[in-house]
């Protein structure tokens, strides 16, 4: 996947939220964004699959030219679009779950109420030679090879991978994680001392079984029965294995975690596909299932567990490690380099480390920090608003992408507004850099915190935050943070975002109405990042 992005292409029109004048036709609201983009991506026939993360609109197309990404673009609903192995529309946290079924079922609607194509009439040149089957799926592996080229580098297609198998769980994480905080502050104020057992159980419970889902979707990802890589990683969990000795020790339940049950799984997959090949068929249904758990299992109990378990150890003593003896430069290069990481793809390798750490621990010190990365963003963003007065335009953009920024939602603001000026965006890092080394001296000085889950950042993170200090401190240092990327990604960018002939360029309205005056250079919309990995 290449990491150049592209030239700026043209401008969106401000992201404002469509207008209801009843209270009760959210649906209608939401029918009527899926209906405006299903024509905008090629109709009915070019979507191949839906799927939706926790702002993005994920379709996979037959033929990626169908799409008018202008018209796309200028939706309001939509602030951006990623193409990346999905085409991904960006509607927002909360929107994206509402359009989604109804764009489903919109393409469901059309295809059972398509009339069949008419036979082609004697002596045309489709009957004298009809496409075969092979020649099809030819042509669509030739355009899906094409499109993909330039993204699929074997590292990067790995990681995807892996986030594909994390992302899907963010919702409970972040459910857990927030019930889990409210439990944890129950408990210091000694309130209600009758629910604190229940919200224990609500909020532990998918944390206990996180290795079952793990190995399900990792044994789904890699085209694997899912059931048999989750009953793999079920083993991991299961109490008794606190009996079996392995490398000279007892074993303990949920040793190895999240990344035992992502190498137990892979392991069942290879078993599964190698006995589809050598089992006959009629003894397939009794043989590989048996063989794959057994086979898995056993490598799982007396090898996998315990060097995932030392993996798992490994990591969070580094973590702890390099916030306790180096936290200020620590902090400064992970809340300074985040941004690039997400554009390079490379943000996917954490989410398996921030799970790890909330398994040991209960929350992961690494998200406060890279969350600094959002605030340089939105700090930036304000002085692009700022020091481009005229600018209709993009000034209208920056106002509808700010809310979302705030709560962590960075591709609007990215997309459209930093990434496609240039500097704004190394600006930006700068503020992240800032933000993140202040976090990361308190952990230094051993006000140690995390967050209970992964997924959002900006304000949408202070429910989920937890640390040695108490709910207050940890709550004013991570204020701080923001307030601190806000402040020197501003500064940053007022001051050193804009060359000389960048002010005389971008500070004219690109788009004037009646009364104004003539036309000015066009304002940078969001750059294309068709080489741009997903943030969520």
């Amino acid at each position: 996947m290449s990491t150049e992005p592209k030239e700026p292409t043209e401008p969106t029109r401000p992201t404002e939220p469509t207008r209801s004048t009843d209270k009760n036709n959210g649906t209608d609201k939401n029918r009527a964004t899926a209906a405006a983009i299903l024509p905008l991506v090629g109709g009915p026939d070019n979507v191949t699959s839906i799927a939706h993360c926790m702002t993005r609109l994920r379709l996979s197309l037959r033929d990626r030219s169908l799409v008018q990404d202008t018209d796309l673009r200028a939706l309001p609903a939509v602030l951006g679009v990623v193409e990346d192995d999905t085409y991904q529309i960006v509607l927002g946290p909360g929107a994206v779950a509402r359009v989604t079924p109804e764009f489903e079922a919109l393409v469901e609607e059309a295809h059972s109420t398509a009339a069949p194509a008419p036979a082609p009439a004697p002596g045309h040149p489709v009957a004298a030679h009809p496409v075969t089957a092979d020649e099809l799926a030819a042509q669509g592996a030739a355009l899906k090879q094409a499109q993909k080229a330039r993204n699929a580098t074997p590292f990067k297609l790995m990681l995807r991978r892996i986030a594909n198998i994390f992302v899907p769980l963010i919702p409970a994480l972040i459910g857990c994680g927030i019930i889990a905080g409210l439990n944890g502050l129950l408990t210091n104020l000694g309130w209600l001392p009758a629910v604190v057992p229940a919200l224990t159980a609500i909020a532990s419970g998918f944390m206990s079984l996180i290795a079952v889902f793990v190995g399900y979707n990792t044994a789904k990802e890699f085209g694997g029965t899912p059931i048999l890589g989750g009953a793999v990683a079920a083993i991991i969990v299961f109490p008794g294995v606190a009996k079996i000795t392995a490398f000279g020790t007892e074993l303990k339940p949920g040793q190895g975690g999240v990344l035992g049950a992502l190498a137990a799984a892979l392991l069942a997959v290879y078993v599964e596909k190698h006995c589809r090949r050598l089992v006959p068929e009629t003894l397939d249904v009794l043989v590989t299932p048996t063989l794959t758990v057994l086979i898995s299992g056993l490598v799982t109990l007396f090898g996998l567990m315990f060097l995932a378990g030392e993996a798992s150890a490994a990591i969070g003593a580094f973590a702890d490690r390099l916030l306790s003896t180096g936290g200020a430069f620590a902090g400064l290069v992970l809340g300074g380099l985040f941004l690039p990481l997400v554009m390079l793809g490379l943000h996917q390798a954490l989410i398996p480390i921030h799970t790890t750490l909330i398994e040991q621990s209960g929350h992961t010190v690494l998200l406060p920090i890279l969350a600094m990365a959002g605030a340089g963003q939105v700090g930036a963003a304000i002085a692009v608003h700022c020091r481009l007065p005229r600018n209709v335009s993009l000034r209208a953009t920056i106002k509808s992408a700010l809310p979302a920024g705030f709560l962590g939602i960075g591709e609007p603001l990215i997309y459209g507004v930093s990434l496609p000026l240039g500097r704004p965006f190394v600006t930006a890092c700068v503020g992240g850099a800032a933000g993140g080394a202040f976090v990361g001296l308190f952990n230094q000085l051993g006000t140690a915190f995390g967050s209970t889950a992964i997924g959002p950042s900006g304000w949408a993170l202070f429910p989920l935050l937890d640390g040695t200090s108490g709910p207050g401190v940890t709550v004013a240092i991570y204020a701080g943070g923001l307030l601190t990327g806000y402040l020197v990604g501003f500064a940053a960018t007022y001051f050193f975002g804009f060359t000389g002939r960048m002010l005389t360029d971008l500070n004219t309205d690109p788009d004037p109405g009646p009364g104004r005056s003539g036309p000015g250079p066009a304002s940078p919309g969001p750059a294309d990042p068709a080489k741009a990995p997903a943030l969520t």
